[in-house]
């Protein structure tokens, strides 16, 4: 699979090292902007407050689905939006998800050393849920769906309990099971 990552620090840079590890081709544009319309898929993963600046940098994004990975640890989002999610769909106007904003980027290197897979939330529009599923999968998680684009200000939120979590005992891995998976 073509991926781009638009954002190539902790996050996006992460991810692109997992996905090319994983047999990927990724380009990594960063925020400073590119051409992205080779991509089959693109990762955002900006500051909030870059997207769009970010977005108005890619070209070839205009109907590209886009998994947003962007954060606002204080809940912030752009007037008229629920999500940060939704704000990124009316900037590119093709299908959307939002993923691996719930997760550590500074524990990328350390997904194998765990017993079972780690879960990575994620939510979003039909036609991008499925490349979701399989780039969460691609990066050593295990995909939680979470179901449509409607739920992205909740999973967006879920920040709020991670930071609150590792608050008292520092970044860690989440893992969601039926009782009969664990």
């Amino acid at each position: 699979m073509r991926i781009a990552t638009v954002g190539a620090g902790n996050v996006g840079g992460g991810l692109a090292s997992l996905w090319e590890r994983a047999g990927h081709d990724v380009q990594r544009i960063g925020s400073g902007g590119g051409d992205v319309s080779g991509a089959d898929v693109a990762l955002l993963a900006v500051p909030w407050e870059a997207i769009g600046d970010a977005l108005g940098k890619a070209n070839g994004i205009d109907g590209k689905p886009v998994i947003d990975a962007t954060n606002t640890p204080r809940g912030e989002r752009p007037e008229g939006f629920a999500s940060l999610a939704e704000y990124v769909k009316s900037l590119t106007g093709g299908p959307v998800a939002k993923a691996f904003n719930t997760n550590f980027a500074r524990l990328y290197d350390r997904i194998g050393e765990a017993r079972s897979r780690p879960g990575c939330l994620y939510c979003g529009d039909d036609e991008v849920k499925g490349v979701t599923a399989q780039l969460i999968s691609d990066a050593g998680y295990e995909p939680i769906d979470a179901g449509g684009l409607e739920n992205a200000s909740a999973v967006e939120d879920f920040l709020k309990i991670s930071f609150a979590v590792s608050n008292t005992m520092g970044r860690f891995f989440y893992r969601m099971a039926l009782p009969e998976q664990l």
